[in-house]
């Protein structure tokens, strides 16, 4: 990716994996790609956290960021420019996923991402295992993102050239990144 990157003059800041996918890192779900769709929208129930319904979508288009329930975004008609889908939803609409639940015996590293009311994308990595009801609070009450996204668990991993961490802990699939331009 830093290759790439650099090819297009660009540094990277921050990097993290962006949603659930197969073995050989192919996305799971929805993945738009510089406006090109990359992979279908799933909508259908099934095994595992991503079928955990609903889930969603987190995009981007014309430089403005969303995360949406996956139906709710396909009734949009939104023909984003990036987008990973994943699940299930954390917040939707101000609310706790109704699956959530406080006394929950799941603790496992969860990575996600929400967008607060003024547009900040919010890309969290759980230092340590938490529950999906905790880490969802913090997206609603602490970070006050609406509508915010699990991406991944146990292989959640980071780049962050700020503070230097830089996971390495498995092969990624959908990769989520922000770069800025290269001084001139």
């Amino acid at each position: 990716m830093r290759r790439q990157l650099w090819a297009e003059r660009r540094v990277l800041l921050i990097a993290m994996n962006a949603g659930m996918y197969h073995d050989d890192r192919s996305p799971v779900g929805y993945h738009v790609e510089y406006g090109h769709e990359i992979k279908s929208a799933v909508t259908s129930s099934g095994y595992g956290n991503f079928h955990l319904l609903p889930n969603g979508i987190f995009f981007m288009r014309e430089g403005q960021p969303g995360v949406m329930e996956t139906k709710a975004f396909l009734r949009s008609g939104i023909k984003p420019d990036f987008a990973t889908q994943s699940g299930p939803m954390l917040v939707i609409n101000g609310k706790l996923h109704p699956r959530f639940v406080p006394d929950s015996d799941s603790f496992k590293i969860r990575n996600g991402v929400g967008v607060d009311a003024e547009g900040r994308v919010h890309l969290v990595v759980s230092k340590s295992p938490v529950r999906f009801y905790d880490f969802a609070r913090l997206f609603r009450d602490r970070l006050k993102s609406p509508n915010a996204l699990y991406l991944d668990g146990t292989v959640s991993s980071l780049f962050d050239a700020a503070t230097n961490r830089r996971d390495r802990l498995f092969p990624m699939g959908p990769i989520v990144s922000v770069s800025v331009p290269i001084p001139q």
